[in-house]
């Protein structure tokens, strides 16, 4: 690139043969006192070396002689001066190239160099000759790097040493060279050629500024050196970087157009500091709205706090991170903090803790565990001044003051510094978390957060957490969960894969392998459909534990289409202050269909669905379990459905609207049906006969209702007489109150069909 033929430049000195009028004896500026007359220059027409020439006498310390032209500098472009020069007779001096750097309003520029390297003349009649560069950028090869301030210059050079010697001085060239760097670079703006030092101290934020406005949509080029960028920094077109860039956390870093992991962790040399950098700017600028790893493995090296990164606690915008995988690094950074206090609970203000003291080391995100506190509550949020905690659930049995443990641990992806965030996504992501690790921890509040096609690879804790109500409407598809102590019997595992609080979640064609739990789900209103999630081990008559454990009574909740592999669903109120029940709704709002449910080698008393009420009161109101497969491998168990009464059981007189029909047993001595259907034979003539369900109605409940009876063939009585007159039944019968008894008039003996219900359907 030659910008005196593409752009006009005028670049090159006259001759001297054409008047020394122009050339100044000092700055070049107009007004100063030229060679033009002066007792010491002369022009010389005929010189067996130069043709024509200057022939001066050194009279002066800086003998200087500079072109009265404005040469015009811009960034980008560089000048290379030279002069040939013989030394005659007198003192031998030395010669070098100079300028005079001009401002845009006519005053020196003072700060920049001026002079070139020195070079002395050694012999009389030697032509010798010397250059320099004069540019921007402080590059390689450049005597004297001017920036962006200088917009034009004057230039000669300077004869300095002994006075009293004559030289002969040649036409002087100026010549752009900018060619020497760019050839090989067209379409790039270097950054250097604007200002940047790249020493790692100087502040570079306005060579990069100015560079990226110049590039119109030309590549801006980063080379080689560490660049300390002292402010927030767009670069709206391409970049590329070899060197690399030292930013302060709080300042972000947005490239616009090449808005990527790849890009990022270029930019700052390391995964862990690309990462964080890409992830700050996704909250701060509209042209992307997807951070995109490209594949890539993004080795983390301590949790991420995604919102002190933002330096936002309220973000609603759609934004997603995408298409690569998070290697956690083992190191310190990554331990659990525990802590112990002594707190007081009172169930009439449910979710809050008081009487801490120094609770400001208290971490919000920490879980709460002590006599009475249900599963994952956690630290939703602190206020120091009035020494209190809230929770994100309140505790079921914890009234009064006691020591409870806190446990925070360490998440790749922390964003419970939000208050409120919405409609994050995260897809195409694995979590590595090596066991040093949990993975997600979710915003205090917020919703319609997704993950979608992630992969979270043994988390050492916990897979996604829940502190508060950032997981209403959570969306979980299509994600393999591996637990991290997946070797270990079941009954010593203590990983999730994740909890809800809220809502709405929808769970989907997910896959978890061998966790504690596979989700502790709050809320109601949630979709739990065509998961895989498996939990056995290899122990002869194995424990098992509860794969989804719902916390609420009445959850308006559907398990549809589910693997359902050695373990069982849980459900409780653990999560309700006064777990008594007193009104409003028991447990119901539950339909659970299509599903399989299979365990292998596990204690005949082992069942599929455990209700398990924490307080007295409570009953079915409301439970639908139809077209399920019930099977067993390697033993049989006594039934699929079981009420544990650690804490309390179940007022069957109140059961309603039960449906428990349609399914599969096998390997199972109990099958529990309701409406169920007996049929009854009574071989002898009696007035009152006894059906018994023996066990079959759902969690061993009460007949209370019988909904229809058949006679199958005629009645009779004991001499063959024909029996017309039809019976009356009472429900609710026998010591377990599971009989019904058939009332007739007189003795009588046949077969009947009676159908009789767990609940009254009305």
């Amino acid at each position: 690139m030659n910008k005196a033929v593409t752009e006009g430049l005028g670049l090159m000195p006259p001759p001297f043969s054409a008047g020394l009028d122009v050339w100044s004896q000092t700055t070049g500026r107009p007004g100063t006192a030229t060679y033009a007359g002066a007792p010491n220059a002369v022009f010389v027409p005929s010189d067996p070396d130069f043709d024509g020439c200057l022939e001066l006498l050194k009279t002066a310390d800086t003998q200087r002689l500079r072109w009265m032209g404005e040469v015009p500098m811009q960034p980008g472009l560089y000048l290379r001066v030279t002069v040939r020069i013989k030394a005659l007779s007198g003192n031998l001096p030395s010669v070098r190239i100079a300028g005079w750097a001009g401002h845009a309003g006519g005053s020196n520029v003072g700060a920049v160099p001026q002079t070139g390297p020195s070079v002395m003349l050694q012999t009389y009649g030697q032509v010798v000759e010397v250059s320099a560069i004069i540019g921007s950028g402080a590059r390689g090869g450049v005597d004297m790097p001017w920036g962006v301030v200088p917009v034009f210059g004057h230039f000669g050079l300077d004869l300095t040493g002994l006075n009293g010697g004559v030289v002969r001085i040649d036409d002087i060239r100026i010549e752009d060279v900018s060619r020497f760097w760019l050839s090989e670079k067209l379409g790039v703006v270097d950054v250097r050629d604007y200002g940047a030092l790249g020493d790692g101290s100087t502040d570079d934020l306005a060579a990069f500024e100015a560079a990226a406005d110049a590039a119109e949509g030309r590549t801006v080029l980063v080379p080689e050196g560490s660049y300390r960028i002292g402010g927030h920094l767009s670069i709206p077109g391409p970049v590329r970087f070899e060197g690399t860039l030292v930013m302060e956390d709080d300042h972000r870093l947005l490239l616009q157009s090449g808005y990527d992991f790849p890009t990022y962790a270029a930019a700052f040399g390391s995964d862990d500091a690309g990462f964080r950098k890409g992830v700050q700017a996704l909250f701060h600028f509209n042209d992307h709205v997807t951070f995109d790893l490209r594949g890539r493995r993004v080795r983390l090296q301590s949790p991420v706090d995604v919102a002190a990164l933002a330096g936002l606690d309220e973000f609603t915008a759609r934004r997603t991170i995408a298409n690569g995988q998070i290697d956690v690094i083992a190191s310190g950074d990554w331990d659990s903090v525990t802590l112990t206090r002594t707190a007081s609970y009172d169930p009439s203000n449910p979710l809050r803790l008081s009487g801490m003291s120094n609770i400001n080391s208290l971490p919000v995100g920490a879980r709460v565990t002590g006599v009475g506190v249900g599963r994952e509550v956690y630290v939703r949020s602190r206020s120091p001044a009035a020494g209190n905690a809230t929770l994100s659930q309140p505790f079921y049995g914890g009234a009064g003051t006691q020591n409870l443990t806190f446990t925070r641990d360490a998440y790749a992806l922390d964003f419970s510094g939000f208050d409120n965030l919405r409609r994050f996504e995260i897809e195409h992501v694995e979590f590595l978390c090596r066991g040093a690790a949990s993975a997600v921890m979710l915003p205090r509040d917020g919703g319609i957060l997704r993950f979608n096609d992630c992969t979270f690879n043994r988390p050492k804790d916990r897979g996604i957490t829940s502190i508060g109500g950032g997981c209403q409407g959570l969306l979980i598809d299509h994600c393999q969960f591996l637990a991290p102590d997946m070797a270990l019997p079941v009954q010593e595992r203590t990983s999730i894969a994740f909890n809800v609080n809220s809502n709405d979640s929808k769970i989907r064609n997910n896959r978890a392998v061998m966790w504690g739990h596979f989700a502790i789900l709050n809320g109601a209103g949630h979709l739990i459909m065509g998961n895989h999630y498996f939990q056995g081990d290899t122990q002869p008559s194995g424990v098992r534990r509860g794969g989804i454990v719902l916390t609420q009574p009445n959850v308006k909740t559907t398990i549809t289409g589910n693997y359902i592999d050695n373990n069982f669903l849980e459900w409780t109120n653990e999560h309700s202050a006064n777990p008594a029940h007193d009104n409003g709704f028991s447990f119901g709002g539950l339909t659970v269909t299509g599903n399989t449910f299979t365990c292998n080698d596990v204690a005949p008393w082992f069942s599929w669905i455990v209700i398990k009420p924490y307080g007295p009161g409570h009953f079915l109101q409301g439970l639908n379990v139809n077209g399920n497969v019930f099977r067993t491998v390697n033993g049989r168990i006594d039934r699929v459905d079981t009420v544990d009464s650690t804490y309390a059981t179940l007022d069957y007189n109140r059961t309603r609207n039960v449906i428990f029909d349609n399914n599969a047993f096998n390997g199972v001595d109990i099958p529990a049906q309701s409406p169920l259907v007996i049929r009854h034979e009574q071989n002898s003539p009696a007035t009152t006969w006894t059906v018994d369900t023996a066990g079959r109605l759902p969690f061993s409940g009460w007949a209370r209702t019988v909904s229809a009876l058949v006679m199958e063939g005629a009645p009779t009585g004991g001499g063959g007489a024909v029996r017309s007159q039809m019976p009356y039944v009472t429900v609710q019968q026998g010591a377990n109150n599971d009989q019904v008894r058939l009332h007739w008039p007189e003795g009588t003996q046949g077969r009947a069909m009676v159908t009789i219900r767990v609940d009254n359907p009305l």
